[in-house]
């Protein structure tokens, strides 16, 4: 069993400490508005990987992509028109919006057409996004068909697997993002989240 640094958000230094696990290949478990996230550098395959064995998830189901800015975004993806005034409305929050892949959106997911990204509406989550200064891969904390981890009490059942586990309390909507599939008209809702659907049927 490996040993879990765990550390409080309100800690200081706890960006710089983080982010160095993080960029330094090792899984971190994150607060965020919606709940407990496993995050992982971008470009790190090995750790992308290990979020996928601590979990026992199929490779099969994607991993979602946390950026802090639409600007970095479309390093990734190719935003349609339309999906732009979705993105520029709701992000950050709690709705993550999958779109084709750009060139290198295509090498870090290991050739998909297509991603899932989301820009949280979380001061800790975007400061550390900040700080990393590369996209990470998240999912929730939690292992495959169990239910997502929405306090740092949940989260601990993690310790001794993941190399860090930041102390962000009970997440505000202790509920997972909504998910909408904008690769081409018509748009599929994926997953019925914590944002209303109907509210943002109002901007499509």
């Amino acid at each position: 069993m490996k040993k879990t640094v765990k550390i409080s958000h309100k800690e200081k230094d706890v960006y710089k400490k983080v982010s160095e696990i993080i960029k330094g290949g090792g899984v971190a478990v994150v607060p965020t508005e919606t709940v407990y996230g496993f995050a992982a550098d971008a470009f790190s395959t090995s750790a992308k990987d290990m979020i996928y064995k601590i979990k026992g998830r199929s490779y099969k189901k994607p991993l979602v992509i946390m950026t802090p800015d639409i600007e970095s975004v479309k390093i990734l993806v190719d935003i349609p028109k339309k999906a732009l005034k979705v993105a520029q409305k709701f992000w950050p929050g709690q709705l993550t919006l999958i779109f084709p892949t750009t060139e290198l959106g295509k090498m870090l997911s290991g050739g998909r057409d297509n991603l899932g990204i989301r820009i949280p509406n979380h001061e800790f989550m975007l400061k550390l996004l900040k700080e990393i200064g590369t996209p990470i891969w998240t999912t929730s904390v939690n292992s495959s068909g169990k239910k997502s981890a929405k306090t740092y009490e949940d989260a601990l059942g993690f310790d001794g697997i993941a190399d860090v586990i930041v102390d962000g309390g009970k997440c505000e909507f202790s509920f997972e993002s909504t998910v909408i599939d904008m690769v081409k008209f018509p748009y599929i809702i994926v997953r019925k989240g914590c944002l209303d659907t109907n509210e943002i049927l109002k901007y499509i």
